[in-house]
């Protein structure tokens, strides 16, 4: 359903967006996921036809959206950051307006407002003046009129900005729902949005694509080699650096360091070692605790410590090369 190849984009000597690809299928809820400044709103504003690439192709359904942008913009449905709404006029008039921008026929104006409305459930504020109502309802209501004239492809940038918590709840559900029949791509640089709405994701840093999968795939290629979080109790004159010799010592242990954080009866002599495997390492947690008990530790605590996306994607973030001077996503370009 969209297709893209090999995009680059530069301002100059600002290198925004370098040799991006990806191919997202039908029915599918992709995130566009990185930091302020990684690309990702040049990426989409090429999608959408509102900038050209260098170099590349973009596919929607079939159509470029270069040579036949007509026919591509006509199956998107793009709902910006700052959503686009004129607020003096009423929700159902600005409708019928985007709708009429669309191209949709007289004949279906009603039909599609009142479908659009009706999927994003502002039905109840047809009537009201778009500048009076709260911000989660301005969000739908720009949700609505990119989705009045049905489109097969949903492009949603920062969908749930400055919404409270309930409201980006419901957003949420409400973006689930909508994909059900189209492709859906939501951008964003806030990580539990897209890993609790999205079935795969993208993270982009420095203008490059860094990692593409499922939420879980992502996870398990983080997962290098077995990590282990250890309390234990020593004699408080012994201190950590007894635990940290002990455990350093078991077969297979690569890493043995102090944990980032220590417990509040650190005075009492417990403390918190964090251990790495050697890759290709099996389970070492029996190892671990009969160490412990050979040389006086007890173990109040053991646990492997599961890789997250957030720690795969702060260490692709740190990670990528940066682009001097490049502007904030938010800005221009």
């Amino acid at each position: 359903m969209i297709l893209v190849q090999g995009i680059s984009k530069s301002f100059g000597s600002l290198r925004a967006v370098r040799d991006v690809s990806f191919e997202l299928p039908k029915g599918q809820i992709a995130g566009l996921l990185g930091p302020n400044g990684a690309g990702k709103s040049t990426t989409i504003r090429m999608m959408t036809g509102f900038l050209t690439p260098d170099r590349g192709q973009i596919g929607i359904a079939g159509f470029d959206i270069r040579t036949q942008a007509t026919a591509a913009k006509s199956l998107i449905g793009y709902l910006p950051e700052s959503a686009p709404i004129y607020p003096e006029m009423s929700v159902k008039g600005y409708l019928k307006h985007r709708a009429k921008l669309y191209g949709v026929p007289g004949r279906e104006l009603s039909k599609n407002i009142e479908h659009a409305m009706g999927q994003t459930r502002i039905g109840d504020v047809a009537k009201r003046r778009v500048g009076h109502l709260s911000k989660g309802y301005r969000q739908r209501v720009g949700l609505a009129a990119a989705l009045v004239h049905d489109p097969k492809v949903l492009i949603l940038d920062e969908p749930t900005n400055g919404l409270d918590p309930t409201q980006i709840r419901e957003a949420r559900s409400l973006i689930r729902e909508l994909s059900e029949n189209r492709t859906t791509l939501l951008c964003s640089h806030i990580l539990p949005e897209v890993e609790r709405t999205c079935d795969r994701v993208i993270i982009m840093a420095g203008g490059e694509i860094r990692a593409d999968g499922t939420p879980n795939d992502l996870i398990l290629s983080a997962q290098r080699s077995a990590r282990y979080i250890v309390e234990v109790r020593t004699n408080p004159s012994a201190g950590i650096e007894h635990a940290l010799r002990t455990l350093a010592a078991v077969p297979g242990v690569a890493i043995s360091k102090p944990g980032a954080q220590q417990p509040l009866d650190a005075h009492k002599g417990w403390s918190i070692v964090e251990l790495e495997a050697a890759p290709g390492e099996q389970d070492l947690r029996e190892a671990i605790a009969a160490a412990a008990e050979d040389h006086g530790l007890f173990i109040r605590e053991l646990r492997t410590l599961m890789p997250t996306l957030e720690s795969l994607f702060v260490q692709l973030v740190d990670t990528a090369q940066p682009v001097p001077g490049k502007p904030e996503d938010g800005g221009t370009p």
